[in-house]
C-alpha cells in the first residue's frame, strides 16, 4: 500500500498545475470574506487572523458553518485536519447542498473510527431528492497528521471528487446528448439518478453520527474524549454566484475555467490514478452492493 500511494500521489502531484489554475492573488481569503457561522457558534474558535478555523462538538452541540452565497458550477475545496484519537461516531462533513426547489446535494464525509482503525470518507450524491448512492473510500494517510485538500470540481460535464488531486469518484451528466443515456428502469422500481442542477451553498459541519457512522451504529461517540475538534483552512471559492430561486445560465459558460475543454473530462493520466485509487481504497460502492439493490441501479451497468 505504501508504495502505491506514493506512486499515486507523486503522478497527481506533476499535474496539479495543469487541472487546477488558480490564481495566487485569489488563495488568500480569510473566513469571513465568502462564509458565515451557522450553527454552534460558541464551539467555534478562529486562528491567524481567520484564515484557520476549528470547529468543535461535545455532548450538547456541535457547529457548522456556510458560504454567504449560492453557485451554479466551479472548483469548491477546503483543507481539513479531522479530529484524533478516539472518534468513533464523529461525522466532519464538507458539501454542496440547497433544498430549494427540491433537493440536490454532494458529499464529503468523513466517517470517525477507533484508535488504530481507519476513517472513511464516505461521497454521496443527490439530484431531484433521489440519493442513496454512496462509496466509501480507505484514506491513504493518516487524516488526523496534518491539513489535506479535499475539493469538488462541478461542470456541465461530470462532478469530480478529488482527495488532494487525486480523483476518487466521478458523477457524469448523462443527461447531455454525447454521454450514455440512462434510462430510467419502471419496472424494476428503480430510478435514475439525475445530476445536480440547482444553485447550490457549500456547507461544513461537525456532528454527531452515533446512529449510523461507525460499525453501522454500533459504536458510538466516547464523550470522555469531548470535546471533538476539526480544522479547516482554505476558504476561497472559485464558483460561478447563483441566486437559490434561479439558476444562473452563465455558470455552464466559456467565461468559467472549468467549463473549457479541457476540464470536461480527465486526460489518461489522470484516469490512470483514478483507476488505481479506486482499486486500491475504495471499500463499498453502492453499484455492487447485491444485498441492498439486488437489481442494479440503471447509471451502474
Amino acid at each position: 500500500m505504501g508504495s502505491r500511494s506514493w506512486q499515486i500521489t507523486t503522478m497527481m502531484v506533476i499535474f496539479f498545475e495543469i487541472f487546477f489554475l488558480l490564481t495566487d492573488g485569489a488563495r488568500d481569503a480569510s473566513f469571513g470574506v465568502n462564509y458565515n457561522v451557522t450553527w454552534g457558534r460558541d464551539r467555534i474558535l478562529f486562528f491567524k487572523r481567520g484564515l484557520e478555523v476549528q470547529l468543535s462538538l461535545d455532548h450538547l452541540s456541535g457547529s457548522g458553518f456556510a458560504s454567504k452565497a449560492y453557485f451554479g458550477s466551479g472548483l469548491f475545496q477546503m483543507k481539513i485536519k479531522l479530529p484524533d484519537k478516539d472518534s468513533s461516531g464523529v461525522v466532519t462533513a464538507f458539501y454542496l447542498n440547497t433544498s430549494v426547489g427540491g433537493h440536490d446535494e454532494v458529499d464529503f464525509e468523513f466517517l470517525g473510527n477507533k484508535p488504530g482503525k481507519p476513517i472513511v470518507l464516505q461521497t454521496n450524491v443527490f439530484a431531484d431528492g433521489v440519493g442513496g448512492r454512496e462509496q466509501k473510500t480507505r484514506l491513504w494517510f493518516d487524516p488526523t497528521a496534518d491539513f489535506h485538500y479535499y475539493k469538488l470540481l462541478w461542470n456541465q460535464h461530470h462532478i469530480v471528487f478529488f482527495v488532494d488531486d487525486i480523483p476518487i469518484r466521478i458523477h457524469k451528466n448523462n443527461k447531455l446528448k454525447h454521454d450514455v443515456s440512462i434510462r430510467v428502469l419502471n419496472k424494476n422500481g428503480l430510478k435514475v439518478i439525475g445530476y445536480p442542477k440547482r444553485p447550490m451553498q457549500v456547507v461544513v459541519s461537525l456532528w454527531d453520527g452515533s446512529a449510523w457512522a461507525t460499525d453501522g451504529g454500533q459504536t458510538k461517540a466516547n464523550w470522555s474524549n469531548e470535546p471533538f475538534k476539526a480544522r479547516f483552512q482554505d476558504f476561497n471559492i472559485d464558483g460561478c454566484p447563483s441566486t437559490p430561486t434561479a439558476s444562473n445560465m452563465d455558470c455552464y459558460s466559456s467565461r468559467y475555467w472549468w467549463n473549457h475543454k479541457n476540464y470536461l473530462q480527465l486526460d489518461q493520466r489522470q484516469l490512470k490514478a483514478y483507476e488505481d485509487a479506486r482499486k486500491a481504497y475504495m471499500n463499498y460502492d453502492y453499484c455492487t452492493d447485491r444485498g441492498r439493490y439486488p437489481i442494479p441501479h440503471p447509471e451502474c451497468t
